[in-house]
């Protein structure tokens, strides 16, 4: 039997409970039949427990059961080098991959995970955002799982992995169990961060709680002892041998290791000597047994303890300053004394990787043994040498992170490299560490600026309260680079709006606007500027604003990505204020002439999502769809899977929900919602996807079921300072008058009427709060009513959108005299049955139907509700048509695709001058509209742009 062997199964003692489960474990993930499956193992124990050699032992029987193994080792000193445990779990099983079998393999996900797991350098442009990448590595696991099941992923030493690998892994776990997946991780549950407490509440096989470790008895001790050193072994001896290692199982084998290699006999009368060869192993014991060695070796071993783990030889040597043989000596005698092994266990059939210590205890012994300066130079050596060889500047961070700042350009220069490069690969947190030390250093007068604004992008997703002030402190730097001081004013100007602070962010560019002379540089910032104050819903200057921006605008010619900015904000602005919709959609069809990118590096996502929604309030939601789908597609594969993708769900959800597809607005709302969660409650894209669900879940007639979710989210005062869409107090309002809490919804709603009106915001197609107030007083004052809805009517013919003006015609019919309702009535169905608002006709239908007691009305006030799914609305047409005696429609199922005469319809209306009559709408024609998502006047461009997808 050799050593490794006889000393694995020396170490096994007293873990064969642990093994049991194990065997379970495996057993389950190889087995045939249905209830095979993965599984969740966590072991937690102090140093020196057997962690390490029970997962060794895991991972040759998992290779017995023909398993595909995954395993990484946490490193003390590696904990700072991101998504180091990621690689070594994945790429060994991409080695010798091509990069066009990499890239057919991976898909869209190569350029994004790529770079995180080294497999590819980081493209230029946007990083991926941290959710994004997360997503990403859980498809590359997921893939490589189900394509080489069963597997083991094996992770040694958890409590010392890289934030990123465990925050990763971590959020991965539950899935296991759904996966032929055994996850298996160890760690020392003193040391856990906080990032991986998730791993403390891994049920175990029985359900229970991640697996302690025990100590060994004194029974277990003196197993030990009798195998390594004879039966003849006294039982004072093994006694002893228990206490000085406390039953530690790393302890108690290196203990009799040494006692063999003395030659002491294990007896009674040699047990005092136990105590100083046990603290031989730790502290400075270990430290006195090094020094022994020699000084070249302990040099060596110094220089071993600074890299880490798999530990190549070379640059070892040259950080020791030693020569080759001199190194290959110090590796000899290191590996005698049981200090230094080959890296890979033989128990995996793997080749070794260059040498790793034998114990981790160990090796924290050595690092911390080493004089603080020499430490510090030792690391500064180690960075030079992994440079030299070829490891790039991420590889040399983790050590200039460790040393003291010299004023050294080479070290800010590459600091910068490798936070460059972990930016671009999505760990911005890695970033800021190593920009934060360059800026120690520190870098030159004329480059600190720069560090300062590097640093700020880095620190944007996690830490914007820092990020302004290092954006702040960049500006007040003397520096002589117009383009860099315009990138910082840009970039603080972002993270205050982000931060809720928009009429600050206005201020940061209006001041730079004043001092700036270049005329395109001002006007990008102009640019900025005005989309900042657009989404400021306390902004004090806003008509002056808005003369100001068209005034610009409409001079411009769209020569570049700005003037096709500040164009598409005119558009969004005359959309707010309710200019005629011919000119809402001129502006938005000058921007889009030509390709919008909604991930372009340097600008926000704001206004082409701004330029694409236009086009659902001027009843063009399938062009705004066919934009948002571009735009989400670009977004999955840039890697922005967080905010950006929560914020493109919710708004599909949102057009959705005005075409009267309600089923899918409430599936998209949800998605949104779920997305906004991992990003935070209360923020900007949290407001939208609470405020859209409960739009939905309202017109499904869902009220109870939306005002718990209102509660859930605390969904109230106050509102965001932020612009969301549908306004969030308006919605309230709404679902606070469902609730029949009118007198509480009129507050809110009159509040809305003194927070936009100063604003000139007065389409009701974008905020219709007119009608809801109207609806609200109307038992209480009803010539108020009738005024509000009037002005509410004579605002959307302004605008002009069929389903704005339907709408707005359905409530004044409500709460006018009841002569006037009928007339109000078929207009607003004749209008709405002509536009793609599918749940708005429904309503106008009951509506009609209702007053003139028409069962055939109400019959397809039942059939257009059912296509939009809105049940409660269903429901009610339902028992005025039974009560009424008329029959029910039958159900059928819906159609979404458009049919022939559906086309035929449609392509008549393009080519006929006439318009429809007040009492005869078209249905054939109806049902085009809301499928093709267009009004009448907008059927040519629906029916090209639907002859390009069939093509």
């Amino acid at each position: 039997m050799t050593d490794h062997r006889m000393r694995i199964r020396r170490t096994m003692v007293e873990r064969d409970a642990e093994l049991a489960i194990v065997d379970e474990a495996l057993d389950q993930l190889t087995g045939p039949g249905p209830d095979a499956g993965g599984a969740l193992l966590a072991f937690s124990g102090p140093a020196g427990f057997g962690k390490t050699t029970l997962l060794a032992e895991l991972r040759r029987r998992a290779h017995a059961r023909s398993c595909t193994v995954l395993a990484a080792r946490g490193g003390e000193q590696e904990q700072s080098q991101p998504f180091h445990v990621a690689r070594q779990l994945i790429q060994p099983q991409l080695a010798g991959t091509s990069e066009q079998e990499l890239r057919a393999a991976l898909g869209s996900w190569y350029s994004i995970v790529g770079p995180a797991l080294g497999l590819c350098a980081p493209e230029q442009g946007a990083p991926p955002d941290p959710q994004g990448l997360r997503d990403g590595l859980d498809w590359v696991l997921t893939h490589l799982v189900v394509k080489r099941a069963p597997v083991a992923l094996v992770l040694d030493d958890a409590h010392w992995a890289d934030p990123e690998s465990l925050s990763w892994l971590a959020a991965f776990a539950p899935r296991a169990e759904l996966l032929p997946l055994l996850l298996v991780v160890a760690y020392r549950p003193d040391e856990l961060p906080a990032h991986a407490d998730a791993f403390r509440t891994l049920p175990g096989r029985a359900g229970q709680t991640p697996l302690p470790l025990a100590p060994l008895t004194p029974a277990a001790v003196a197993a030990l002892v009798r195998e390594a050193l004879g039966d003849q072994a006294d039982d004072a001896f093994c006694k002893e041998a228990w206490a000085v290692t406390g039953g530690n199982p790393f302890e108690a084998v290196e203990l009799t290791a040494k006692i063999r290699g003395r030659g002491l006999r294990p007896v009674e009368e040699n047990a005092p000597q136990l105590a100083d060869l046990a603290a031989a192993q730790r502290g400075s014991g270990l430290v006195a047994r090094l020094e022994r060695l020699g000084p070249s070796t302990v040099r060596f071993a110094w220089a071993c303890a600074v890299l880490g783990t798999a530990i190549p030889q070379d640059i070892a040597a040259r950080v020791a300053a030693l020569g080759t043989e001199e190194a290959a000596g110090a590796t000899a005698r290191l590996r005698a004394a049981r200090i230094l092994s080959a890296a890979g266990s033989p128990s995996d059939h793997e080749p070794g990787t260059g040498l790793e210590f034998v114990h981790p205890l160990i090796a924290t012994a050595i690092y911390q043994a080493i004089p603080d300066a020499l430490r510090v130079a030792l690391h500064g050596k180690a960075a030079a040498a992994v440079v030299d060889a070829g490891l790039g500047s991420s590889a040399a961070a983790r050590h200039l992170l460790e040393t003291h700042p010299e004023n050294d350009p080479w070290v800010v220069r590459t600091l910068r490299e490798a936070a460059a490069e972990n930016l671009r690969a999505g760990a911005p947190d890695a970033a800021r560490r190593q920009l934060a030390r360059a800026l120690r250093e520190p870098p030159d007068f004329d480059e600190r600026a720069a560090v300062l604004y590097e640093l700020g992008c880095a620190s944007l997703l996690t830490e914007p309260a820092n990020t302004v002030n290092h954006l702040r402190a960049a500006l007040a730097e003397p520096f002589d680079d117009p383009a860099l001081r315009q990138g910082i004013v840009i970039r603080l100007a972002q993270v205050l709006a982000h931060s809720d602070r928009l009429a600050e962010a206005s201020e940061s560019l209006a001041r730079e606007i004043a001092q700036t002379s270049d005329v395109r540089a001002r006007l990008r910032l102009q640019s900025e500027q005005f989309m900042w104050d657009a989404f400021n819903a306390a902004e004090t200057d806003s008509p002056a604003r808005s003369r100001r921006l068209a005034r610009l605008a409409d001079r411009l010619t769209g020569r570049d990505l700005t003037e096709r900015y500040v164009i598409a904000l005119r558009a969004w602005d005359a959309c707010l204020r309710g200019e005629p919709v011919d000119v809402v959609l001129h502006h938005a069809g000058r921007v889009l002439e030509r390709p919008f990118s909604w991930a372009h590096e340097d600008r926000g996502f704001e206004v082409p999502v701004l330029a694409a929604m236009v086009h659902m309030y001027a009843d063009r939601p399938g062009r705004a769809e066919e934009l948002f789908e571009a735009g989400t597609a670009e977004f999955e594969r840039q890697g922005w899977r967080g905010a950006h993708l929560s914020f493109a769900y919710s708004l599909r959800a949102y057009i959705r929900y005005r075409r009267g597809r309600l089923v899918e607005a409430e599936e998209l709302a949800r998605s949104g919602l779920r997305l906004a969660e991992r990003v935070g409650r209360r923020t900007p894209v949290h407001w939208y996807a609470i405020a859209i669900l409960l739009t939905t879940l309202l017109a499904r007639g869902r009220v109870d079921e939306a005002w718990e979710l209102a509660q859930e989210h605390q969904f109230g005062a106050p509102f965001p300072a932020a612009v969301v869409f549908p306004d969030s107090q308006t919605v309230y309002a709404e679902l606070l008058l469902a609730r029949g809490e009118v007198r509480a919804a009129v507050t809110e709603l009159e509040s809305v009427d003194r927070r936009l009106t100063p604003r000139g915001i007065q389409n009701p197609a974008w905020c219709p709060w007119q009608l809801h107030l109207a609806r609200a007083v109307a038992s209480e004052d009803p010539q108020r009513a009738r005024a509000l809805a009037a002005d509410a009517v004579r605002r959307a013919r302004a605008f002009g959108a069929p389903s704005a003006i339907g709408q707005a015609l359905r409530v004044a019919a409500e709460v006018a005299a009841p002569r006037d309702r009928t007339e109000l009535l078929r207009e607003a169905v004749t209008l709405l049955s002509a536009s793609p608002a599918g749940y708005e006709l429904a309503r106008a239908l009951a509506a009609l139907g209702y007053g003139l007691r028409d069962a055939d009305l109400l019959a397809a006030s039942v059939v257009t509700a059912r296509e939009c799914g809105a049940d409660g609305l269903v429901e009610e047409a339902t028992e005025i048509l039974t009560g009424m005696g008329g029959a029910l429609p039958a159900a059928r199922p819906r159609a979404d695709w458009v049919t022939e005469e559906e086309i035929r319809a449609a392509d008549l209306a393009v080519r006929s001058e006439k318009e429809p009559g007040p009492a005869s709408p078209d249905w054939v024609l109806s049902a085009a509209c809301r499928k093709l998502g267009t009004d009448r006047s907008g059927l040519r461009a629906a029916l090209e742009a639907f002859a390009r997808s069939s093509a």
